[in-house]
């Protein structure tokens, strides 16, 4: 079939915007990129935009230097990878659960979810219930046990399970599998696509994380790298108001560029491995047919 010359129209002008789409898109981080290894005279001109002025690796190199770096990021790492496993165990479990008509209580268990999403105790009673009655202050339960579940994350999976073909849960259970069964060994391998996607907004919302750990740790080996940038920024920051040049100067131009270079390239490594799910996860479990 020919197409038509308003599809080519169409097709010329969706691609093109698409094109500039992407463009806007990637500039900032380019832009962020150039900074990271441009000097500390060209950042203070304007004149670094998409290409690196003046190459310098000062700041990479103070930052690696520094030991308290990778103690915080292995910190960082091992939240994420405890924090995200918790909360996949509880949303997917609690999701399976509602999407079930027949459970007792069904409507009060959702409601309670979604009341929290309306309203919270308030920064000053969570600090005093996890710091002090609950003793977790400068413990990774602070960190991993608050944020274990996401509402919304919980409403997609259940809207994903409650499209899930009942007649294989049936078959499963003909055969003699137990719930705990059914749901191992049918339906979490048949729901790659939004698990994965589930995975990946816990994992980016825990890597990111860093008001937590500043709140309830004072220990400085128990912070992630989050909060050690953040500190470092604070400090090169100060140092920049104190000096006029020198190596100090040169961290303190460009250390937010390093700082946010580190913190997202994990990310950005790891997201062409679940984006093929990320799309239809989403849509599987947020249409309802």
């Amino acid at each position: 079939m020919r197409e038509s010359l308003g599809y080519r129209v169409f097709r010329v002008v969706n691609v093109t915007a698409l094109l500039l789409v992407c463009a806007v898109t990637l500039y900032p981080f380019v832009n962020l990129v150039a900074k990271a290894f441009s000097s500390e005279g060209y950042i203070a001109a304007g004149e670094v935009n998409l290409i690196p002025r003046g190459f310098n690796l000062d700041t990479f190199q103070v930052v690696f230097a520094d030991d308290l770096f990778w103690t915080n990021y292995a910190n960082t790492v091992l939240y994420t990878v405890v924090g995200t496993a918790i909360a996949m165990a509880i949303t997917s479990t609690y999701a399976y659960a509602l999407s079930k008509p027949h459970l007792k209580g069904r409507t009060f268990f959702v409601g309670i979810a979604v009341f929290t999403m309306f309203f919270s105790g308030g920064l000053i009673p969570n600090y005093i219930l996890i710091a002090s009655y609950l003793g977790w202050r400068n413990s990774i339960l602070a960190i991993v046990v608050p944020g274990a579940l996401s509402v919304f994350n919980l409403l997609v999976m259940k809207s994903f399970f409650e499209n899930f073909p009942t007649e294989l849960e049936e078959a499963a259970a003909i055969d003699g599998l137990t719930t705990y069964g059914i749901f191992f060994r049918i339906v979490l391998p048949l729901s790659k696509a939004v698990l994965a996607t589930m995975t990946l907004f816990y994992a980016v919302g825990h890597w990111n994380s860093w008001f937590s750990a500043f709140l309830y740790m004072d220990d400085k080996s128990l912070f992630p790298v989050t909060v050690y940038l953040r500190n470092l920024i604070a400090a090169a920051t100060g140092t920049q108001e104190i000096t006029d040049g020198g190596e100090a100067a040169q961290v303190a131009s460009n250390i937010q560029a390093v700082t946010m270079l580190l913190t997202v390239l994990p990310i950005i490594c790891l997201y062409p491995f679940i984006q093929r799910y990320f799309v239809s996860g989403v849509m599987l479990g947020s249409v309802k047919g």
